[in-house]
């Protein structure tokens, strides 16, 4: 058996779940993960290594005899890492810079759904300059709430529901002004409000076949009953009884493979993994945006649900194979929940000792995403710290036992939603007899 030295690239909970289940693989020699987080540093190597510096990375690759990359988060796949690498002959999981645009420009995925069918929400695309004509544009509006979003990638905090021509108005001055939304800014979408409920399908694309490999609901709100600032997500269940497997059909076929057939047509083949969300409007699904990578937290779910090796997953689909696989899902439910720190996501303080990680149950796993390690001891580190993951026959089971978990780790200003996957239980009480 051919055996593999893999750099994971990212720090979060996402690719502390991707470390767990590489480590898992026959085909694994060795792992390391640049930089890491001190929950990956227990399936590998953690490396200092600024991935913004491709150089740096192609060097740390050479020298290391690396000989599979996977890339976790978008802005390394925006920026063109994989493009980087493959030009120098190594093998990368991730898609081209060019592909990736799905996730990095707003205003691109949308004229690709316009231009192939894709069902999704009624939209109008300005550029910055048009600031005036964008306030104009809402203020004859005749149905609120409208979205606007900022183009570019912005942390899952660039689009914003506005309920009036006012509300929408002072966001574009809020965006104009903050750093890092500015950025993100050189195009606006404007879109229609849709109504419905979100899901997250995931699938493997290598350029042509696509398989699903799992589906999920995220909560992006702060606040329970989904209130307060948008967030990068704050827990997230599998798989989502809102959908069941006609309507998985019905995405894959009218969404999921037309996205794929779309993006080869257009000369930028799509390898890696297509996390597409969407909403279930009373019209049918439609999709809200694309991401170019797993998401975060739903990776932390998605993960540990798959029957099959991670790693021979990634590299069937870096190959071309993925007409010859066939992906399944470990019985029951995953429910994670997200403890974040206190303030997030707005300012918040780090440096607080973490208690109980050791104290979790047998069924859980704790997923790190903002810790770090000083003096041998974990501290928090970010606004989203830990993933609480439990699993569970009945999805009931598994949110009892995130949360029993949770309850038993501790540190100051710990903040999380009590009503992670409530949604999928009361779906689950009304399809009953």
């Amino acid at each position: 058996m051919e055996t593999y030295k893999v750099l994971l690239i990212g720090s979060g909970g996402r690719e502390h779940a991707l470390a767990w289940g590489l480590a898992k693989s026959p085909m694994l020699e060795s792992l390391f993960i640049a930089p890491g987080n001190p929950g990956t540093a227990q399936f590998g190597t953690n490396v200092s290594l600024d991935v913004d510096d491709f150089e740096a990375v192609l060097e740390f690759i050479e020298a290391n005899g690396i000989t599979f990359v996977v890339i976790g988060p978008e802005k390394p796949l925006v920026d063109g890492l994989t493009d980087y690498l493959e030009d120098y002959g190594h093998k990368v999981f991730g898609p081209s810079k060019a592909a990736a645009r799905l996730e990095g420009s707003k205003s691109y995925s949308k004229s690709i759904m316009q231009k192939y069918g894709i069902p999704t929400a009624a939209y109008h695309v300005f550029e910055r300059h048009e600031v005036s004509q964008i306030r104009e544009y809402i203020s004859n509006m005749d149905v609120f709430p409208v979205v606007l979003k900022a183009d570019g990638l912005a942390a899952g905090k660039g689009v914003f529901i506005c309920s009036s021509a006012e509300e929408a108005s002072d966001v574009l001055d809020t965006i104009l002004n903050d750093v890092n939304l500015s950025a993100a800014a050189d195009f606006f979408v404007v879109e229609e409000f849709m109504q419905g409920e979100e899901v997250s399908v995931f699938a493997l694309s290598d350029g042509q076949t696509a398989k699903l490999i799992g589906y999920a609901q995220d909560h992006k709100r702060i606040g329970d009953n989904d209130t307060g600032l948008n967030t990068g997500g704050m827990g997230a269940y599998a798989p989502a009884p809102l959908l069941d497997q006609a309507a998985l059909e019905h995405i894959f076929n009218t969404i999921v493979q037309p996205t794929i057939d779309a993006m080869a047509m257009e000369a930028t083949p799509y390898k890696g993994v297509l996390y597409t969300g969407l909403m279930m409007t009373s019209e049918g699904p439609k999709v809200v945006e694309y991401n170019c990578r797993f998401g975060d937290p739903e990776c932390q779910v998605i993960v540990p649900s798959l029957e099959q090796d991670l790693l021979e997953m990634m590299l069937m689909t870096v190959s071309g194979r993925l007409e010859y696989a066939s992906f399944s899902s470990k019985p029951g439910y995953f429910c994670s929940v997200v403890m974040a720190s206190k303030g997030y996501p707005g300012a918040y303080m780090k440096g607080f000792p973490i208690q109980g990680l050791g104290l979790v149950d047998e069924d859980v796993t704790v997923f790190h995403s903002g810790t770090a390690e000083i003096d041998g001891q974990i501290v928090t580190h970010g606004g989203r710290v830990l993933n609480v993951v439990g699993h569970g026959m009945t999805l009931q089971e598994a949110i009892d036992k995130a949360y029993a978990s949770v309850e038993r780790i501790q540190f100051e200003g710990a903040t999380y939603r009590i009503d992670i996957g409530q949604k999928g239980l009361r779906r689950v009480a009304s399809s009953r007899p």
